[in-house]
């Protein structure tokens, strides 16, 4: 897929106050402003037209627009958030998602973090998780498969999301946590493992045949290097501290 648009939104000065697991400090509000700028820049360097909300200091993750919805050629989805504090975040990513795409919404007791949602061509791998729940997939299921794409649940026990320790890096090649090394669910792809101790750099973004990666992992980058594709480090120190990563800051199309 050649991607040629990305919808991405300004961190907030709130944005420590916004949901982590990790352990390694709060994160600076201009640090990780300059670090998306940084991200924003390579997004147009690619050839991206990217639009950029302003910042939603009420719902401090509001930056990963990612979890707000799925775009394909055809259609968006847009989720209902596994976390309630999240939830008001798609009213406001809706309207500008609807100028470029039909799109659907989910309801009831659906829930779904687009961050869950690997898409390869017209398979999506979708992950069960602490943010996506079955009746997500069945909803998400039933919107998509009409075009022709198979979905394809992956219970996740690791990680914040399914895009946390399993990513598309071009080449029919995933790159991937050591525990998920072999799962039968990904049959098929060439596969790049990660060291245990490298395992945020999986969170690896693809895109139009060049690899972001986060900057500061020497193993992960030696292995990327094998697949002959350009690759751009970027710092992502400050998005880390709130379970965030590249492919996070971004809805791409």
């Amino acid at each position: 897929m050649h991607f040629t648009h990305a919808i991405t939104r300004l961190p907030a000065d709130t944005v420590a106050g916004g949901l982590t697991t990790a352990d390694i400090g709060a994160p600076d509000p201009a640090l990780t402003r300059a670090q998306f700028r940084d991200y924003v820049d390579i997004l147009l360097s690619l050839g991206l037209t990217v639009s950029t909300l302003p910042a939603q200091p009420d719902y401090p993750d509001a930056h990963f627009v990612e979890d707000t919805a799925v775009l394909m050629p055809e259609l968006a989805v847009l989720t209902q958030p596994g976390a309630p504090s999240r939830r008001g975040e798609v009213r406001s990513i809706a309207p500008l998602v609807s100028r470029f795409r039909h799109a659907v919404s989910m309801d009831g007791d659906a829930r779904m973090d687009g961050g869950d949602v690997l898409m390869i061509d017209k398979r999506f791998f979708v992950g069960l998780t602490s943010r996506t729940n079955e009746a997500g997939v069945s909803q998400f299921a039933a919107a998509v498969e009409k075009f022709g794409y198979v979905v394809t649940a992956v219970e996740v026990s690791a990680g914040l999301h399914l895009k946390s320790i399993v990513n598309y890096v071009g080449r029919n090649t995933l790159i991937l946590s050591e525990d998920r090394a072999d799962d039968p669910v990904f049959h098929g792809y060439q596969q790049i493992v990660l060291a245990r101790d490298e395992e945020y750099a999986g969170n690896t973004l693809w895109i139009n045949d060049t690899l972001i990666t986060p900057s500061g992992y020497p193993d992960t980058l030696r292995k990327l290097k094998t697949l002959g594709l350009p690759i751009i480090e970027t710092d992502t120190s400050e998005i880390r501290k709130m379970d965030g990563g590249l492919t996070c800051m971004s809805l791409r199309f």
